[in-house]
């Protein structure tokens, strides 16, 4: 009896062991947290939303915390989820990628924030790291075609391998909001008006990882009004990696009496990344522009294959019209959308009809790492182009001459244009706070010829090979904070359009001599402040007279010009 005894004891023990991961699972595949105000109060009444990542998933489980702020929910398909709070009177908050399975649960704290918790952030003592979270707000009153002052702790690596394994998006400006002082591109009524325009860009997240960007401009003169709408949708989330696709349309009149313009651009962009040592960028491009009652349309593809031939050696192939942006962030991105609106082509007239400038350009690089902070890139090209913008001023009335109705300056087809060239370029961080960028060049460029003055413009023009060298740099005053960048592109000879404009295209590089400041001031204000000057060919040099059946006229290869602001930063 005894030995029946320690058998069932025995039995009994042995069911309590097994039975102990058993009473574990009812708390797993569990999903609970609380939810909480910045000053850890819980929120009733919060909206809890779960949703499966998965490809064909359930629809989302809808919860409401309760009187303490909590949540709950059991018995959950093993996975990943999102979960996404939303309360009045906060601003909604996401969890992303959380996994749950038989033996493992997940207990949260969601915190919710309001714009004015995102307030509070921005005043935050010296020293104090910022929130991944803050929101920043952009208002500029100086030219949107440059760099706009960003507040950023840190920024996403341009290496796709360097970004964030699960896919998530990154913490970013939401929006922008500008006011312009003008364009650097006078003479082309396809980019943005010389005249002040109130421009914005936002930031609209779609789903975990998904960005859509929204920007959009009006210009304010009501005898030559003009606008535009962009957008760009990134499915990964993050700017130069995975697939981009842009959108953009603009209209705008000439002069209040004259010819409307309607342009419409399409591109999409992708990457294929074979292995460790492949990189192919690959998209193309649709254009469509009318004025008064005449149209154009083209197709532009573009591919680029970088090969790592070394740790501190890559060579790339490509065949394209401008150079990709290599965006770091969504914040850059949220610019790039803004620069979006100034990417139409010049339009021109030849024989009466509307046509786009063109040109392919085909390049064959090598680089080389000098170190952590130097590099050097040598590269040969080819550029072609059947239709040439060359901008000018003068008193012609020929039908050729697409005069823009803020300046003196008109637009006028060239023609055709070929040259084979090279470049080296040269680039060093010498520290966090100065970076210098030397370039030189051989490539051709169109010029008049002497012997045919006073015959048709196009007919004077024909390519010109020259020489450049080009210098920038670019330093942060550590103290005041003012930011200066410089630069200085010397040419050998006379031209009338663009030497290497791939090249300055890259490494935004303008002819002759250009300067950007940036002064950022005090303030009692939940913001920043900044003080900016741009400014371009100070010296007013490149210039070219020409005589021509049409007229004597003044070619200017690179407009000197000047645009100052006031930059705040919410």
């Amino acid at each position: 009896m005894r030995l029946g005894a320690i058998r069932f004891l025995a039995t009994g023990l042995l069911l309590c062991l097994a039975g102990s991961p058993l009473a574990a699972a009812p708390n797993a595949s569990r999903i609970s947290g609380v939810v909480v105000d910045p000053a850890g109060t819980p929120q009733m009444g919060a909206t809890v939303l779960i949703s499966s990542e998965q490809l064909l998933a359930a629809p989302p489980i809808q919860l409401l915390t309760n009187d303490r702020g909590n949540f709950s929910i059991a018995a959950l398909p093993t996975g990943l989820y999102s979960i996404k709070v939303t309360l009045a009177g906060f601003l909604p908050a996401l969890e992303s990628h959380i996994q749950i399975d038989d033996q493992h649960a997940a207990l949260l704290q969601i915190v919710l924030g309001s714009v004015f918790s995102s307030f509070e952030k921005l005043r935050r003592p010296a020293g104090q790291p910022a929130a991944s979270d803050d929101w920043s707000w952009v208002l500029r009153a100086s030219a949107a075609s440059r760099a706009v002052l960003r507040w950023q702790d840190s920024a996403t690596p341009l290496d796709p391998a360097a970004a964030p394994a699960d896919g998530a998006r990154t913490p970013s400006t939401h929006g922008r909001f500008a006011l312009t002082s003008g364009a650097d591109r006078p003479g082309a009524v396809s980019a943005r008006a010389a005249s002040p325009t109130t421009s914005f860009a936002y930031d609209l997240g779609v789903g975990a990882k998904g960005q859509l960007l929204m920007a959009g401009e009006f210009s304010y003169e009501d005898a030559s009004a003009s606008g535009g709408m962009a957008a760009a949708w990134l499915p990964s989330g993050q700017a130069g990696v995975g697939p981009v696709t842009t959108f953009l349309v603009r209209k705008s009149r000439l002069n209040p009496a004259g010819p409307a313009f309607g342009g419409l651009r399409m591109s999409h962009d992708d990457q294929l990344i074979l292995g460790d040592l492949v990189t192919i960028r690959y998209g193309a491009e649709y254009l469509v522009a009318a004025l008064g009652g005449g149209t154009t349309a083209a197709l532009r593809p573009r591919g680029q294959m970088t090969l790592q031939l070394a740790p501190s050696w890559r060579a790339s192939l490509i065949l394209a019209a401008q150079p990709w942006q290599n965006l770091p962030s969504t914040q850059d991105a949220l610019e790039s959308t803004l620069n979006t609106l100034d990417a139409f082509p010049t339009l021109l007239i030849r024989d009466g009809r509307p046509v786009l400038e063109n040109g392919w350009h085909g390049e064959f690089a090598v680089q080389h790492a000098l170190g952590a902070r130097m590099d050097l890139t040598a590269s040969v090209f080819r550029d072609l182009s059947s239709h040439t913008a060359v901008i000018g001023r003068g008193g012609s009335a020929g039908p050729d001459f697409l005069q823009d109705y803020f300046s003196q300056a008109f637009a006028y087809d060239g023609g055709a244009s070929h040259s084979t060239g090279a470049r080296v370029a040269y680039h060093q961080k010498v520290t966090d706070r100065l970076t210098t960028t030397i370039v030189y060049a051989y490539a051709g460029a169109l010029a008049p010829d002497e012997t045919r003055a006073g015959t048709l413009l196009r007919d004077q023009l024909t390519t010109h090979y020259r020489q450049s060298l080009a210098t920038q740099v670019s330093a942060t005053l550590p103290r005041w904070g003012t930011t200066f960048t410089t630069g200085y592109k010397w040419l050998n000879g006379s031209a009338v359009s663009r030497q290497d404009g791939y090249g300055e295209s890259l490494y935004h590089l303008d002819p002759y001599l250009s300067m950007e400041i940036r002064q950022p001031l005090p303030s009692l204000l939940p913001c920043r402040i900044e003080v900016r000057a741009d400014m371009g060919n100070l010296l007013a040099q490149g210039y070219v007279s020409v005589s021509t059946v049409d007229g004597f006229l003044v070619l200017v290869p690179s407009y000197r010009y000047f645009r100052g602001g006031l930059n705040l930063q919410f």
